[in-house]
């Protein structure tokens, strides 16, 4: 398709200019002609000439991406305009050209006389499960713009709490790479030029460094077997989590960990919470809440408890009576949910339910944070102090025996 950029008149004469891609310029002018716009020129347009934005090249959407989306289409609807328009409106300002080329066909198939929400469903990598329900509840009931604000709100809490808990897996990994080096750069340039040294010398060594000089030699020798049996382990794991006992194992593992365990399972009770709180707001029926959930999370053990706690619900009992069977939920969550079904205010407390686990996420990140710093610095210091001594204790040796 080729760019063009186009000057036309309304019905009242006003003028109105703007970019858009066709295939040939008889095709643009058509479709100004569908608009009810009378064309005044039309001139084509480099491809690769500079554009107002960078356009981005990767096919995966981010929280966002979608909280902008979402932002923008509930102030244009809120200002009265339809959603065909708000959308031809967004499409130049998306920066995501994999989101810009979705957004396009939308529109395209919404000028067809689709509804936007079966519009959007056909793209579920784009527009997930929650997202679909939400705008179709918001159509049904002829809310969709606060239904949009509710979506917005949620890819924005969601994009801040997700940058939240890998910024906390982030820093200890960055530790121990960190660690890593300090070693590989002693192991490579310090202890050789010692070793040539020492050679020098010819005394007897103290045992400590004796000691250092034979773990250090077998490390050097086996070097090779070491980076293969760390390569070799890293596959067997990767390969391991993709069947299906062994996703079942990790995913364990993973909520059963000292250190991320718990931030990963409060952070999914915030998104729990907020999610189902945003769907209940719309309308959205409590057993395709629960669908939806289940479909948010690639952990085994989660999946599952939200599966049988649907399989509750189906046989009847309550929403919190439900979360309780399956021994997953905290009792925080069960009391609070059974509150909200008792009072019918359900969406408010899940809200503030998710709140305050929200803020659980970030008091645990800044002790963890607060922990490895230290720790952190320690063994830094304490490998540093090991080589020192190690490598200077012959010189001091020496010079007590000069004395």
């Amino acid at each position: 398709m080729k760019g063009y950029k186009y000057i036309a008149r309304d019905s009242s004469g006003q003028r109105k200019e703007g970019f858009k891609e066709a295939n040939s310029s008889n095709d643009l002018l058509g479709w100004l002609r569908e608009q009810g716009f009378t064309p005044v020129s039309v001139c084509e347009i480099a491809m690769d000439a500079p554009k107002k934005h960078q356009i981005s090249m990767r096919r995966h959407i981010k929280s966002s991406d979608s909280a902008a989306l979402y932002w923008q289409l509930t102030t244009m609807l809120e200002g009265g305009v339809a959603v065909p328009a708000a959308l031809e409106a967004i499409i130049e300002d998306v920066e995501n050209q994999h989101l810009r080329e979705v957004l396009r066909q939308v529109l395209e198939k919404m000028n067809k006389g689709e509804t936007f929400s079966g519009s959007v469903s056909e793209f579920p990598e784009v527009f997930n499960q929650l997202s679909c329900a939400m705008i179709l509840a918001g159509e049904t009931g002829g809310n969709l713009p606060e239904v949009l604000r509710r979506l917005a709100e949620h890819f924005d809490g969601r994009d801040k709490l997700v940058r939240k808990v890998k910024g906390a897996i982030i820093y200890p990994i960055f530790v121990l790479v960190f660690i890593v080096l300090i070693v590989i750069f002693i192991m490579a340039f310090i202890i050789p030029r010692f070793r040539v040294i020492f050679a020098q010398i010819g005394s007897k060594l103290p045992a400590f460094t004796r000691g250092f000089m034979g773990f250090y030699d077998i490390l050097h020798d086996n070097i090779l077997y070491i980076i293969g049996g760390a390569l070799l382990l890293t596959v067997s794991v990767i390969v391991a989590s993709k069947t299906k006992r062994g996703h079942h194992f990790f995913s364990k593992l993973i909520l059963s960990n000292p250190i991320f365990g718990g931030i990963i399972r409060q952070a999914f009770i915030s998104t729990f919470c907020r999610t189902m709180s945003t769907l209940v707001s719309a309308g959205v029926s409590v057993l395709d809440v629960f669908d939806i959930l289940a479909g948010m999370t690639n952990n085994d053990i989660i999946k599952s408890s939200i599966t049988r706690a649907r399989e509750c619900i189906v046989g009847g009992l309550s929403i919190s009576l439900s979360m309780a069977a399956v021994d997953f939920f905290p009792n925080m969550v069960i009391r609070m949910i059974r509150v909200g079904e008792e009072s019918g205010s359900l969406s408010a407390v899940l809200e503030r339910t998710s709140a305050h686990y929200e803020r659980k996420v970030d008091s645990a990140i800044t002790v963890m944070t607060s922990m490895l710093e230290p720790i952190m610095i320690v063994t830094v210091g304490a490998i540093v102090l090991v080589v020192v001594l190690a490598l200077y204790l012959p010189i001091f040796t020496m010079s007590d025996m000069a004395h």
